[in-house]
């Protein structure tokens, strides 16, 4: 398997960490994989891949769905991110978890 997944206090959020791979030519790794995400559990269509840039301390605010929802799949490739998952299904045991 080419990821490791971790488990958040919110089911449905799942931190995933790819192998890196490194040698004299810099690094390799594989960003996705259907077949370990399933057997991990995410069984989900991701159809739309974006990539944005923002400078230090930038806040880009929360988003939610009622319709057409989405799962959402981050990557952090320079530095450190701080990004939240928040439960806001009121019917949902985890409701307002983050």
């Amino acid at each position: 398997m080419w990821f490791k997944f971790l488990k958040t206090d919110i089911p449905d959020v799942i931190l995933v960490e790819p192998k890196v791979f490194g040698d004299e030519r810099w690094f390799f790794m594989e960003t996705y994989n259907k077949s370990d995400f399933i057997e991990s559990g995410i069984d989900c269509e991701f159809v739309q891949d974006n990539h944005s840039k923002s400078k230090k301390w930038v806040l880009r605010w929360f988003h939610f769905q009622t319709e057409n929802t989405q799962a959402k799949l981050v990557r952090v490739t320079k530095w450190s991110v701080l990004d939240f998952a928040i439960d806001i299904r009121k019917e949902s045991s985890t409701y307002w978890k983050f």
